[in-house]
């Protein structure tokens, strides 16, 4: 019975600290006030992004992982430009594989016979 009573006090003791924790203490706030976690998109308007631009990027963090709208906005305008660099450089490589064979090319054979008469 003593054990009971006992459990039942310490019961009330925590549940009075923990309500006293969270309203605060009257005047005195435990914790101050977060400021809301909005990201603040580093990533350049007026040139593609680079390395060092993914790497200083921050995400920020809401209750329940990351804000998912903001996260979206994001990789959405990294999947872009992704797109356009790959587009590009396939245009790059299309181009020098039609002008690789244009200028490996030899000469025809009836040239070269004719530069060998003119040899003799």
């Amino acid at each position: 019975m003593i054990v009971f009573w006992f459990l039942l006090i310490a019961l009330v003791v925590v549940v009075a600290a923990v309500t006293l924790a969270v309203v605060g203490g009257g005047a005195e706030a435990v914790l101050p006030e977060a400021e809301p976690d909005r990201v603040a998109d580093t990533l350049p308007e007026t040139r593609p992004v680079v390395r060092e631009d993914i790497d200083a990027l921050r995400l920020p963090i809401a209750p329940r992982g990351y804000r998912m709208a903001e996260v979206d906005d994001v990789l959405d305008r990294l999947a872009a430009e992704l797109a356009e660099r790959d587009a590009r450089i396939a245009e790059l490589t299309a181009a020098r594989t039609q002008a690789a064979p244009a200028q490996a090319a030899p000469a025809p054979a009836a040239d070269r016979v004719d530069l060998t008469k003119d040899e003799r």
